[in-house]
């Protein structure tokens, strides 16, 4: 699975700091997501930080990928 950020996302920065792995940056437009980091924070914990924190639900697991 991956998680991804959608073009709901405002910018705020909630997501890149609760994130464990350093996974998620700002980039041009919103931030993304480096799919070689993200762990989805299995074994850290119950559930993705990122998802869990984003105020506007712009971020969710994507389980077609």
């Amino acid at each position: 699975m991956v998680v991804k950020i959608s073009d709901e996302c405002i910018s705020c920065g909630a997501c890149e700091v609760e994130c464990p792995n350093k996974a998620i940056s700002e980039g041009p437009t919103s931030y993304v997501v480096d799919l070689e980091r993200c762990t989805e924070c299995v074994g850290i914990h119950s559930a993705p930080q990122c998802i869990q924190t984003c105020p506007v639900s712009a971020i969710a697991v994507d389980e077609s990928c």
